[in-house]
């Protein structure tokens, strides 16, 4: 009886999923498309702005790829931070030998993330400072 129940629910899963699949051939609707091509153009504007900012096409490429590091840098190093933590402080409790390993995350983490914070500020006072 098991056995009869278990290929059911597998037939019945493969069904749902095979009905749901060939209902959703549009997978990029109009609204959708529109928004990236906002998106594309916002982004294209950004490094423009940068671009005449810096007056070089290269130091306005660096100035955007640096800003955009230092946005996605906040929310991984974050979580680097909790695994450490969760390493030190929950799994180190009952292993010894890890113990190490969640200060060693946290203190990697932090550094990186101090470094991915102060590098943008770097630049801008190096190439504006001391360009003509």
């Amino acid at each position: 009886m098991k056995k009869i129940v278990i290929a059911l629910f597998i037939m019945l899963s493969v069904f749902s999923v095979g009905a749901v699949n060939a209902s959703s051939n549009n997978l990029i609707g109009d609204s959708t498309a529109g928004q990236i091509i906002q998106i594309k153009d916002k982004q294209l504007n950004e490094l423009k702005d940068y671009t005449e900012t810096y007056g070089s096409e290269t130091y306005g490429f660096t100035a955007y790829l640096l800003n955009k590091v230092r946005i996605y840098s906040i929310p991984l190093c974050f979580v680097g931070i909790a695994v450490g933590a969760i390493w030190q402080y929950v799994i180190g409790i009952r292993k010894l030998d890890v113990h190490d390993r969640g200060l060693f995350l946290i203190v990697g983490f932090v550094t990186v993330f101090v470094i991915c914070q102060v590098l943008p500020l770097v630049f801008a006072i190096v190439v504006k400072g001391f360009r003509n």
